[in-house]
């Protein structure tokens, strides 16, 4: 943490809150408990219990993190009666889907998954004109989730939703710590332009995707794999426009027999450009053009590391540009959880984007006149932390399509661990699927505390599945519904028994 900015309090009161910093990395420890207990108390903090600050809300509900999670909550709470204060430490809603460029939603390979709320936002996407249907009907992608969101729209869609709920948005601010007493949380405190203030709040939702304030509420969290200690790889997405994407689509279908893009996307290929409309697809590296891409090493225009990972799609509202799904930065290089290790990998990643899209200019069709039009302003973790909840899910919930009296939300989306070294996972049949409880969304230690998104309670393993945004979403929705439900009940979000609430006031119900 930065120590030199500005902080509108007494000298005495500043005083008193320099204290609790521990510092420390919970890699290599082969014990999962004592990894725990570690990992739960390495966090550089300050005490700001006696810290004279500006209280900018008080609110009934505080979320932190305006990311697919995050935002699902506030406005799912917001909707449900409760006064609601969004912080988000850009200026756009939506985390990975607005700032990372992530386009594509992965979908849940479950029929039936998307919850109310997503069901909603996919409407709005509609009118805005950006159709969230990827329109693939094959048994290679099927089930809900899948869906597109265009950014720009997506960004004016969840001001929309949140202006329309009463949601109170704080952009530009930053957490820096949290003030707990007796097991609650009473405030966050945040970095604004204005200096520290603090958010009073009877519940709190961590919607960060790092568990920052878990962490600062002291709650156990763990990080990497189990088996190697290493987080998934991060990527730096972009765009590129000034494509020609037909030509790009013929490319890879008939100069290089790609019978992946080919098989699941040439009819509505076809069909767009006989209405001479801009065609979906997308093209990745994988065995069948797999010589394409070693070409580009073996003559000295891209690195080993660079086609670790290719993929690009195209987006609709944009008729010529592609999202690209890479670079990814080798895991082995750099750390999502070290500070130092992450700024790195900013700066790796972005030669990397100039060396791929050099490549793309000069050896696919359709690229001739491309250019990178738009850089990600967040780099896309994965995975990062995650904390200990009162359930803690593994990879045998998804293998055993493990169903919950109290589940929020399903899905089937395989275990995808980006790293070919660790073992691979088996995929659920067709109409299986597991169901994620509540209780991986509430801990033991903090009663007025949920936590939602990738940072929920799970292994290395099942994050890998749970970590897509639908799921996110929904998890984000039930939290906002029983934040606001146990506000009106007087119960404690985490002694709330979500199998219980009625059925109408719940978003999910176990099947």
């Amino acid at each position: 943490m930065d120590k030199s900015f500005a902080i509108p309090i007494s000298r005495r009161s500043f005083m008193k809150m320099m204290g609790l910093a521990a510092a420390g990395t919970v890699l290599g420890l082969k014990d999962d408990a004592a990894r725990v207990e570690a990992a739960s108390s390495m966090i550089n903090a300050m005490d700001f219990n006696n810290a004279e600050l500006p209280v900018l809300f008080n609110a009934d509900v505080c979320v932190v993190g305006g990311g697919a999670a995050g935002t699902a909550a506030a406005v799912s709470a917001a909707r449900k009666g409760a006064k609601v204060v969004l912080v988000e430490r850009g200026i756009s809603l939506g985390g990975l889907a607005t700032q990372g460029c992530v386009f594509p939603c992965m979908p849940t390979f479950v029929e039936g998954s998307d919850t109310p709320y997503i069901t909603d936002l996919n409407k709005r996407m509609e009118k805005q004109g950006s159709s969230p249907s990827l329109g693939i009907t094959t048994d290679t992608y099927y089930g809900g989730g899948r869906s597109q969101y265009v950014p720009e729209y997506l960004a004016y869609v969840y001001d929309e939703m949140c202006e329309e709920a009463g949601v109170n948005i704080l952009y530009n601010a930053s957490l820096v710590g949290a003030v707990t007493n007796e097991g609650r949380i009473v405030s966050c405190i945040l970095q604004t332009m204005e200096g520290l203030a603090r958010i009073n709040a009877k519940v709190f939702i961590d919607g960060t995707g790092d568990a920052l304030l878990s962490r600062f509420a002291g709650v156990p969290v763990e990080k990497g794999s189990e088996k190697t200690g290493h987080n998934q790889p991060m990527s730096l997405r972009f765009e590129m426009g000034g494509i020609d994407v037909g030509k790009v689509f013929h490319f890879f279908t008939k100069n290089l027999k790609d019978d992946y893009t080919r098989g699941l996307f040439v009819k509505i290929v076809e069909e767009a450009l006989k209405e001479k409309r801009p065609p979906f697809f997308e093209f990745a590296k994988w065995k069948k053009n797999e010589q394409f891409f070693n070409d580009g090493v073996t003559h000295g225009e891209l690195t080993e590391d660079d086609i670790l990972y290719i993929q690009a799609f195209t987006i609709p509202g944009k008729p010529t540009v592609m999202s690209m799904n890479c670079p990814e930065m080798p895991p082995l290089g750099f750390s999502s959880t070290d500070a130092v290790s992450y700024s790195k990998a900013v700066t790796f990643g972005r030669k990397m984007m100039r060396r791929l899209a050099g490549f793309f200019i000069k050896n696919i069709p359709g690229f001739e006149k491309a250019y990178i039009s738009r850089e990600a302003s967040m780099v896309g973790v994965r995975e990062s932390w995650r904390i200990r909840g009162k359930y803690y899910m593994d990879a045998e919930d998804y293998l055993k399509a493990h169903h919950f009296p109290d589940a929020v939300c399903c899905t089937a989306y395989p275990i995808d661990i980006h790293d070919v070294k660790l073992e691979l996972f088996e995929k659920l049949k067709k109409g299986q699927y597991y169901e994620i409880p509540y209780r991986a969304l509430v801990t033991n230690e903090i009663s007025n505390l949920l936590v939602v998104g990738r940072c929920a309670s799970g292994s290395f393993a099942a994050q890998a599945s749970f970590r897509i945004q639908p799921t996110c979403m929904s998890m984000g929705e039930a939290a906002g519904i029983a934040a606001a439900w146990g506000i009106s009940k007087g119960t404690p979000v985490n002694e709330i028994k979500w199998e219980e609430m009625p059925e109408e006031m719940r978003s999910y119900v176990s099947k």
